[in-house]
């Protein structure tokens, strides 16, 4: 939680693009901004993100940029124009859920309920169409029932996250919710992880699958980790694609994508394909 770190400070914007200038010089193409809950960077210094993002947008040679991670609670309507106007903001937001049961997010203390999360992801979708969404959820918190677990599935169905980070809850000395009553058994909290993978993994083998067919521009990584013979690089919706073709890391090339997992997407280079 950011209150254990301290209280948030901002970098002054000037510095921050000051930064992002050096790195574009240098032939950086992409940068991520970083924060606890990089949504309420400025508050303290008059600025905003949302103003931060359209100053970082417009520095020369900077073709990608990202953030993370956001708070749902602070995720606010300029933000998200900047997101929709700024052609190198990317189209992907990691909004974490931690689960879609208004009551044990509540008990988490995290501000936000069920309804307002998807109110907030439909007010993402209708500004910014070709959206990626991944997240954060943690199973088995204390005084979770199954009824509270099966409304954080049907909120990963409803929303079709991209991917998700799954954590099973485990207690630490000290904590609050290491105290609370009714704690999940771990056989229990076992089940209901592989439940939740399985349905994550369904849920995101479709979104891929419907990428096949697309063209999508890659910035080239190097070569694949599993495949030496391929390229690997990421999409604007920062999904991994592995591919054919012959390309320099750091480029942006078009790549055709023939086929998908719930992972990563594989595909050919439109000039090695034309060769």
């Amino acid at each position: 939680m950011p209150a254990v770190r301290g209280r948030e400070t901002s970098r002054r914007p000037g510095e921050v693009v000051a930064e992002v200038e050096r790195l574009a010089a240098e032939g950086v193409r992409e940068v991520t901004l970083l924060g606890q809950n990089v949504n309420s960077y400025g508050r303290d210094i008059s600025s905003s993100f949302a103003e931060l993002l359209r100053a970082v947008d417009a520095v020369e040679g900077i073709e990608r940029i990202r953030f993370t991670s956001p708070h749902p609670k602070d995720f606010r309507s300029d933000v998200i124009a900047a997101m929709a106007d700024c052609d190198a903001v990317c189209e992907h937001a990691h909004l974490p859920l931690q689960s879609g049961s208004s009551r044990v997010l509540k008990a988490m203390r995290r501000t936000y309920s069920r309804e307002r999360y998807l109110r907030l992801v439909g007010e993402l979708r209708a500004a910014i169409p070709d959206l990626a969404l991944t997240t954060d959820i943690i199973v088995g918190f204390p005084g979770e029932t199954e009824n509270d677990f099966r409304e954080t599935l049907e909120v990963v169905e409803e929303v079709g996250f991209d991917s998700a980070f799954t954590f099973v809850y485990s207690p630490r000395a000290g904590t609050e919710a290491a105290a609370m009553p009714d704690q999940v058994p771990d056989e229990v909290k076992r089940e209901r992880i592989e439940r939740l993978v399985d349905v994550v993994q369904r849920v995101a083998a479709e979104q891929n699958a419907g990428r096949v067919g697309m063209v999508e521009e890659v910035l080239v990584e190097g070569p694949s980790r599993t495949e030496p013979q391929l390229l690997r690089g990421r999409t604007r919706r920062n999904t991994t694609v592995n591919f054919s073709g012959d390309a320099a890391p750091g480029e942006l090339v078009p790549v055709t994508i023939a086929s998908a997992t719930s992972t990563t997407l594989r595909g050919t280079h439109l000039a090695a394909a034309a060769a």
